[in-house]
């Protein structure tokens, strides 16, 4: 008999907490599947029943911290509002949501950014997603007369430059003092109001993605 799919969940979230726990005590370089599987007091078999392999238990971990962020990107996408207000907002509300929970386990935070880094291609998907969903914002800020002459692809990549303090997790703890949302309305409002085809604007610029 297959098991219910409520004590799949339940256990596929505790063993994702035991993961949480195991990379802020050891970190991602000495965390292993054997290890996560006796700390929840499974056979390293079992375990491989809910997540097949690091990869996919990544996967999981990414999923839940990249929930919340995808609802509010998905939200401001179909809002009805200025776009103007939009911009902000998409970059304001997933900063107050990345510094509350550095502020609440700064350790945790910074374990999760390592697992990142091991596993880029892993949440791969997720930048790129986050990176759609500002386009369309983007594009429909040029609809409505901005960044004139740019193409989006280089409004994309300035922009991306420009809002790192806001949205970067790694620089979060440098920078946690001058990346306010006084400060992004600022940003957000000089880009919308100066960003055009200029010298200055057509320089070449290494890409940034957002670091969502």
């Amino acid at each position: 008999m297959s098991r219910p799919e409520t004590d799949i969940a339940a256990t596929r979230a505790r063993i994702i907490d035991a993961a949480d726990q195991m990379i802020q005590d050891r970190g991602t370089i000495s965390f292993t599947m054997t290890n996560l599987a006796a700390s929840v007091g499974m056979s390293p078999a079992n375990l491989y029943r809910f997540f097949d392999s690091k990869d996919a238990l990544a996967e999981a971990m990414a999923g839940e911290w990249f929930a919340e962020l995808q609802v509010i990107m998905e939200e401001l996408v179909a809002a009805e509002m200025p776009v103007e207000e939009k911009l902000y907002q998409f970059f304001a509300r997933r900063l107050v949501v990345k510094r509350a929970r550095y502020e609440d386990d700064p350790v945790l935070f910074e374990s999760y950014m390592e697992l990142g880094d091991e596993h880029f291609e892993v949440i791969k998907g997720y930048v790129d997603l986050a990176d759609h969903y500002m386009a369309l914002i983007l594009a429909e800020a040029m609809e409505q007369g901005y960044f004139s002459g740019l193409e989006l692809d280089t409004v994309m990549s300035l922009v991306n430059t420009m809002v790192q303090p806001f949205c970067n997790p790694r620089l979060m703890p440098q920078m946690m003092h001058v990346a306010t949302e006084e400060r992004l309305r600022i940003v957000i409002n000089t880009i919308l109001n100066g960003l055009r085809a200029n010298e200055a604007a057509t320089i070449n610029k290494p890409e940034l993605h957002i670091a969502s």
